[in-house]
């Protein structure tokens, strides 16, 4: 069961931030639950906010080149 949590858990990881498998190995449950708390709706803060659109991602993506 281990394995299939964190098969699919890595596989989100990848998806969303672009990260490869030595990077996901690296994390700290700590920073990974720092950003999934960062995606979630119940987050303080987050409340009445639109998601990040595309274009807003490829702004930040062109700001931020970082990988």
């Amino acid at each position: 069961m281990f394995g299939t949590l964190v098969f699919q858990l890595s596989g989100t990881v990848s998806a969303v931030l672009g990260w490869t498998p030595e990077q996901f190995w690296n994390a700290t449950p700590a920073e990974l639950a720092a950003i999934f708390a960062a995606f979630s709706e119940n987050t303080p803060g987050h409340q009445n906010q639109a998601p990040l659109g595309i274009t807003q991602l490829e702004k930040l993506k062109e700001t931020f080149p970082d990988g």
